[in-house]
């Protein structure tokens, strides 16, 4: 975590873009680990604020306001000298800690208190990097095959969404679109599942659904068709994730074996603005022979630009909270109670 600065201040940009509470104060996903080499500055956009992310020489990586407190300038267009950030219009120098170190025109004179870059708290987990422009109400929410050496991990995307990151996770905790978005791989758009009822709980992590049943041709990276029983996370109102139970089948969907394997998916949602968003995704799965990474990775890309594709069509983009906007169905309640959960929470950026 980046180390505390004595002087509390608030960058003017903070009156921009988003205002709500829940979210500021909120871990959110804005790249991979391996995005960010040391030496260079890598600017961002996270709820209507510009930031830019750098890794000191130690390892450690920061995220900023993209803002010089002196005039305000975008730092990200400076650059890292001697492991500190230099601003493009008048060279003044920021150390790790965000303090300024050096004012070239008055090279001679202590920097002023109030000389600094404005940093957020900023951890590394699963890969993902993670800030909190607030101060974080919750722990970064937990990815379990993660920690499991019987699991491979892949990472995909980004995947660049012209759309609501809300929308964006709805649909990624519904199963009925599989048949359609996905004919021929999560279903069989000739033959639909019909699914069984099933419920959802609020539990400590967030909401949880019991198993949602689904037959799909080619249910993963190893291209055999499956038997897939979906088990649905909101574990944050951008962070969602799930865990399926999987078995061989014949091609008229028919389980072949009793042996179960797991394929598990973490969700996040770089909400950049109310319209528009990153989605990030990890998959651990413990299938044997593993299929290698890039079959995994292609796969997903497949998927998750299909979800894409019809995510930007829907309207009104801001996801209504309020039910009465739109009709729902029995299988919807996943969505519906996550649409109700939102509302709950006090949720107002980037809903209606």
């Amino acid at each position: 975590m980046n180390a505390p600065i004595d002087i509390k201040l608030v960058p003017i940009t903070a009156q921009d873009g988003c205002q709500d509470s829940v979210l500021l104060n909120d871990w959110h996903v804005v790249g991979y680990s391996g995005d960010f080499q040391s030496g260079t500055i890598y600017p961002t956009r996270l709820l209507e604020r510009d930031l830019i992310v750098w890794r000191s020489a130690s390892g450690q990586v920061h995220v900023w306001e993209d803002l010089c407190i002196h005039r305000g300038a975008r730092l990200s267009r400076g650059w890292i000298s001697n492991d500190q950030v230099v601003c493009p219009y008048h060279g003044w120098e920021y150390d790790c800690t965000g303090k300024c170190t050096r004012m070239p025109a008055a090279p001679d004179e202590k920097p002023m208190k109030k000389a600094i870059a404005f940093s957020y708290k900023a951890e590394e987990r699963f890969g993902f990097v993670w800030v909190c422009l607030g101060e974080p109400q919750s722990d970064i929410p937990d990815f379990p095959e993660w920690h499991d050496s019987q699991f491979m991990t892949v990472h995909s995307g980004p995947y660049q969404y012209g759309a609501n990151g809300y929308r964006a996770i709805e649909n990624f905790i519904d199963a009925s679109h599989f048949p359609f978005v996905h004919s021929g791989l999560n279903g069989v758009k000739d033959n639909a599942d019909r699914l069984e009822a099933y419920t959802v709980d609020e539990v400590e992590t967030g909401l949880k659904s019991s198993e949602v049943r689904v037959f799909q041709p080619v249910g993963d990276a190893t291209g055999h068709p499956l038997v897939a029983y979906y088990t649905y996370h909101a574990l944050r109102p951008l962070v969602a994730y799930f865990s399926k139970r999987t078995q061989r089948a014949d091609a008229n969907g028919n389980p072949i074996t009793d042996h179960c394997d797991t394929f598990g998916t973490f969700f996040t949602v770089q909400l950049v603005d109310q319209t528009h968003c990153i989605v990030r995704v990890c998959a651990g799965l413990n299938v044997q022979p593993a299929p290698d990474a890039e079959t995994v990775r292609a796969r997903a890309d497949i998927i998750f630009n299909q979800d894409k594709d019809i995510v930007e069509t829907q309207r009104p983009e801001r996801i209504p909270t309020e039910l009465r906007y739109e009709l729902h169905h029995r299988t919807d309640l996943m969505g519906q109670r996550y649409r109700m959960w939102l509302r709950n929470k006090g949720i107002s950026y980037g809903v209606i």
